[in-house]
């Protein structure tokens, strides 16, 4: 960016169509578009050229060059974002050069861990997307989606239907994202497979040893063993891929904790475990290229099995997790750069599992991830947002990571140590003085006083539904008479900068949602002092008067919950989400 001397004063009428902007948006006066001229050479790669602009604002008007459409619509995002910054009638003269780190910019969302986006905020998420330079969503899918022979196994989860995916591809191509589809087709078939008329397919249809060697007792993955698992996943592809533009497939296939426990025993010690994952894999690649698409996968399963990444399909793309700060990318992406395979690196949002976010913990992991993504040539970034058990953070918890994510995957050395309160004020929640921004990270640092740390997850969070998932509670006993004083007064001053918060916001419902994250963080606190500050104790232990005041905190909460589900959210998969706070809420009420 060079600044030049004098200032632009735009109209009205420019003011309002640059707010409004999409693809498919006519002329707007004072900016002149020229597309089809190269920006600079000092940008490499085809597709990095295509987003590029230059975006010259002079005293009598605004000049957008760009090599391709989507490039002069990135230069209309940032004239957006300067209007909004500067003083509305006296805007800078300057140029601007620029192009991005990684050609495919996106995020994935979880749809199928209970929450369902009503397709109103979908189209809401994709507008804050698009202006954030994304140009790529995945929908995460393992059950959702109204499959016309298997209502059965969707008819309780209020899915996307093949009209609303169409209406939703179209709706991202105005604002150049490409919409994914994504059918998770290898592990995490539980939804499926616990259903008498799929446990057939099941590798482990009795229960198999899972993370940390707890049993699970619901099947888990499909099985390479059994000959109708392609067929079966022939059909869904037949039925979700005509509903999408997109040439590419995400087929998941990840986390096969299962394999070699069940059906497939016999063959994984005949053949090894990585190759009976290997050939199953390539199965479901032939189905995809059957069918006009470019396989995506998740590359864990096969990191185990370094060997064999190069007998991956040569065409497939690799997409490469992990979401701790510490995570070991450097070491993954140069087995995947030394192989020659086009892959993705994906980080997170660290949302999930928290109730307020481990913000610490997510701007370490996505530096981590883009910095060593872009060192090691991943072809994409991938800002992953998930919903384990079930999906309890409320919609502002995810979005200083998507901000930071998407401006990271940009320009990597550009965006580190983005003052991302101050982005969020701004651009994202238009909270007039900032207090809902700061609130929000600080919700998301509460937990960063506590000094012991649960992989993937906050103690309070876990310790609200650790009746139902108790795979955290071997680690409860090192949290013995630890101090939640500190988390609690930082719980307290965010919800004291909610309340301060002036209107001046675009969506009021964010002052409800971050609002209620606290009060809940608050009781959580409460429910961890009484139960591990105290020594590891269970809730039948806690005195009859504590149990009381817990129940009266928890029972309004539960209400709340539901409420601002449907705000933003489908019904189908609301009652097993709250359901996990109905339990607790039962447990403070039992003798």
């Amino acid at each position: 960016m060079e600044r030049a001397p004098g200032a632009f004063h735009p109209s009205r009428p420019l003011l309002e169509a640059v707010r409004h902007y999409d693809a498919d948006h006519g002329p707007v006066p004072g900016v002149h578009i020229m597309v089809g001229r190269s920006v600079s050479d000092n940008a490499p790669g085809a597709e990095r050229m295509r987003d590029s602009y230059e975006l010259s604002i002079a005293v009598d008007g605004v000049t957008i060059t760009a090599s391709a459409p989507q490039g002069a619509f990135y230069g209309m995002m940032t004239l957006r974002q300067i209007l909004r910054h500067a003083a509305p009638d006296h805007v800078p003269c300057l140029n601007i050069r620029d192009w991005p780190d990684y050609a495919n910019r996106g995020v994935m969302l979880d749809i199928s861990r209970d929450r369902v986006p009503t397709m109103e905020t979908l189209f809401h998420l994709v507008d804050l997307w698009s202006e954030l330079k994304i140009n790529q969503l995945q929908l995460y899918t393992e059950h959702t989606f109204a499959y016309s022979a298997h209502p059965k196994v969707w008819e309780h989860a209020s899915p996307m239907t093949a009209d609303e995916f169409r209406a939703l591809d179209a709706y991202c191509a105005s604002r150049y994202i490409e919409l994914v589809p994504n059918q998770n087709s290898f592990g995490h078939m539980e939804r499926w497979l616990t259903h008498p008329e799929y446990l057939h397919l099941a590798e482990a249809p009795n229960g198999f040893n899972g993370f940390d060697g707890v049993f699970q007792r619901e099947p888990f993955s499909l099985s390479p063993a059994v000959p109708d698992s392609i067929p079966f996943l022939a059909g869904l592809y037949d039925e979700l891929l005509p509903n999408f533009t997109s040439d590419k497939f995400n087929v998941g296939c990840d986390e096969t904790i299962d394999l070699g426990q069940g059906r497939s025993a016999d063959l994984c010690r005949s053949r090894g475990t990585g190759r009976v994952y290997l050939d199953f894999v390539r199965k479901v690649h032939d189905l995809v290229s059957a069918r006009g698409r470019k396989m995506l996968c998740w590359g864990d399963v096969i990191l185990h099995y370094p060997e064999l990444i190069r007998e991956l399909p040569a065409d497939a793309v690799a997409l490469t997790w992990g979401y701790e700060a510490d995570h070991p990318f450097e070491k993954e992406c140069s087995a995947f750069e030394k192989s020659g395979l086009e892959y993705y690196v994906c980080a997170g949002t660290s949302a999930w599992n928290s109730l307020g976010g481990r913000w610490e913990n997510a701007r370490s992991n996505l530096e981590n991830a883009a910095a060593q993504g872009l060192s090691h040539g991943a072809a994409g970034f991938l800002i992953t947002e998930w919903g384990d058990n079930g999906h309890m953070q409320q919609y502002p918890i995810s979005l200083p990571g998507y901000l930071y994510g998407a401006a990271l995957s940009w320009s990597v050395a550009e965006s580190r140590g983005l003052p991302v309160a101050d982005a969020l004020s701004l651009h994202v929640l238009r909270d007039t003085g900032g207090e809902l921004s700061r609130a929000l990270i600080d919700l998301g640092d509460a937990t960063s006083s506590i000094p012991i740390r649960l992989h993937n997850s906050t103690v309070l969070a876990m310790i609200l539904i650790d009746s139902r998932y108790p795979y955290c509670r071997n680690r409860y006993p090192e949290f013995a008479g630890s101090d939640f004083a500190s988390c609690r007064r930082v719980i307290e001053g965010a919800l004291s900068r909610v309340k301060c918060a002036v209107k001046g916001f675009d969506d009021p419902l964010l002052r409800e949602e971050i609002a209620y994250t606290a009060r809940l963080m608050l009781h959580a606190c409460n429910l961890a002092e009484l139960r591990l500050g105290a020594g590891v104790r269970s809730i039948d232990e806690i005195g009859a008067a504590d149990r009381s005041r817990l129940e009266a905190e928890l029972e309004p909460l539960i209400a709340e919950y539901r409420r601002l589900w449907l705000a933003r959210s489908r019904p189908g998969g609301l009652d097993d989400s709250v359901g996990r706070l109905e339990e607790l809420l039962e447990s403070y009420r039992e003798k």
